[in-house]
């Protein structure tokens, strides 16, 4: 599978969860795609952008955005 082609075809700023090879196993990157090139991508997650090498890559696809968060409930009075 040819990811850095599938990943520009997504889109940047397009969010995007990449599941890719570590030393232990594997592990997943979930943001937005910031960059795509011949040799790998860059995708801003909470704890800051990732950088990930394509020929590591094992699976990407598109994530819908994150659900609006709950407002907070007031303790009821006594």
């Amino acid at each position: 599978m040819n990811w850095g082609r599938l990943l520009s075809d997504l889109g940047i700023g397009t969010r995007v969860v990449v599941r890719y090879r570590i030393e232990s196993g594997f592990t997943d990157a979930l943001g937005v795609l910031v960059t795509v090139d011949d040799l790998s991508c860059i995708v801003q997650t909470r704890r800051g952008p990732v950088t990930i090498a394509l020929p590591a890559v094992v699976a990407a696809k598109a994530v819908p955005p994150p659900p609006v968060p709950r407002p907070r409930r007031l303790p009821e009075p006594r």
